[in-house]
């Protein structure tokens, strides 16, 4: 009798992505819960520190805690290490350890660190895995350096520490501060919103983290060469450049009326750049006009660019759906930049991402107001603010019940995983079946 052979099934590498980022969260949940992680030794809630390491892993930096205040040295590290994980990538950190152990790189593992990091081709890899870890522990150390003259006068041996977080979170995108205190929990960088030295410092750190490792690679490559970028480089940077310029003139003009024109211009210019990945804010987002928190909710959908250490649809995305938009107003059959013409499958993709993140930017926000009954402007910008891994809040957050709470995990998780790498998980292995059916016209518009 023939006996029945039975194939073994392997999980794709956006199946390990999405598995490894929920394996971090739950480890981070757990060290998060020990009496030891916070000031005074009592166990966090099971639902309260599911929502800290996401926000952690995830990069983002809403909290119902105050990091400063209510979390010790211990819980303080475990959220470090969680926030430094989540803005490497899983993958990403798990080879570097394989690369220290000096164990040889497979191809599936090399196929797997090419999807996590984005990357256009397998080759060359593993070496660009060894730039991303040694260029993000140099950046980081220099942005601690530079923060060290502020918080080692003020803060003492403390400062430290308070260096070595801030520019880690700042890098990483991930918005989470250690400022607070019980008197005045999530003060973010308010007090220093007239510090050049640290406004600057973690825009710089904030930028570099967000525009992509593959863009660090160009730029290493071929210096200032800009002609000699791939296409996708410079697309991240004119489009990175127009996304912190205007909005900064934006919020010039129309808000923070209350500042001198000098620490108006530096307040404009850092919720241009945070609004986008990071999380930080150097003034009350509450006091800011609806018109210019509305900017700040687009901003957030956009997000940083692929590859990087922030979340978003993705500032690729946007710019491939401007293109498209240019190529259709002049009655061009195909898109492009740059000399080159854009395939047609990411036209579909980016048009795919960003309905996802729209249709669960609006479902999250939706689903807060309701069932809260707060305005729904309020919900929508935490909601976008979460699923888009950006961390800024109106405040919001830590009056939310269980229910909002969980939406927020939800939308923080898949903002984080990325829309194509879910998409791809969930459908991989399916019916790829590509017959072509009878075309039909539909009209549009």
């Amino acid at each position: 009798m023939q006996k029945k052979t039975y194939k073994k099934k392997h999980l794709t590498s956006f199946q390990l992505i999405i598995l490894g980022f929920a394996g971090v969260i739950l480890l981070g949940t757990v060290l998060l819960m020990l009496p030891c992680s916070t000031l005074d030794k009592v166990p966090t809630p099971f639902h309260e520190a599911l929502f800290t390491a996401t926000s952690a892993v995830c990069v983002t930096g809403l909290v119902l805690k105050d990091t400063g205040s209510y979390w010790s040295m211990a819980g303080q590290t475990i959220i470090l290490a969680l926030i430094q994980i989540g803005g490497l990538g899983v993958i990403t950190v798990a080879a570097s350890f394989s690369l220290l152990s000096g164990e040889r790189i497979s191809l599936m593992k090399r196929s797997t660190m090419q999807d996590a990091i984005s990357a256009p081709k397998v080759g060359g890899i593993v070496r660009l895995t060894r730039f991303i870890i040694k260029g993000t522990f140099l950046m980081e150390a220099a942005g601690a350096l530079l923060l060290l003259p502020v918080f080692l006068p003020e803060y003492g041996g403390k400062g430290i520490w308070m260096a070595v977080f801030h520019s880690i979170s700042a890098f990483c995108n991930a918005g989470f501060d250690i400022l607070g205190t019980a008197d005045d929990p999530f003060p973010s960088l308010i007090g220093y919103s007239g510090n050049v030295l640290v406004n600057v410092v973690i825009m710089l750190l904030i930028i570099v983290g967000g525009i992509g490792f593959l863009t660090w690679d160009d730029i290493y490559t071929n210096k200032l060469n800009f002609q000699r970028y791939r296409m996708q480089s410079k697309i991240i940077l004119i489009t990175s450049a127009g996304l912190i310029l205007f909005p900064t003139i934006f919020f010039f003009v129309c808000d923070l009326n209350d500042l001198s024109a000098g620490k108006r211009l530096l307040a404009a210019l850092f919720q241009s750049v945070t609004s986008r990945t990071a999380g930080f804010n150097t003034i009350n987002i509450s006091d800011m006009s609806a018109a210019s928190q509305t900017v700040m909710i687009l901003l957030m959908l956009v997000g940083g660019s692929p590859g990087s250490t922030a979340g978003g649809m993705k500032t690729t995305t946007f710019a491939v759906l401007i293109l498209n938009a240019i190529a259709t107003f002049r009655s061009q059959e195909n898109a492009g930049a740059f000399g080159r013409r854009l395939e047609y499958n990411v036209i579909k993709n980016a048009a795919t991402i960003a309905m996802l993140y729209f249709i669960l930017f609006f479902c999250g926000g939706i689903a807060i107001s309701v069932y809260e009954g707060f305005p729904l402007l309020d919900c929508l910008y935490e909601a976008a603010s979460a699923v888009d891994t950006v961390g800024l809040t109106l405040g919001l957050t830590p009056r939310l019940h269980v229910f909002s709470q969980t939406v927020l995990i939800i939308l923080m998780y898949l903002g984080r995983v990325g829309g194509l790498t879910l998409i791809y998980a969930v459908f991989s292995g399916g019916n790829n079946w590509n017959a072509k059916l009878p075309m039909e016209k539909i009209i549009v518009g």
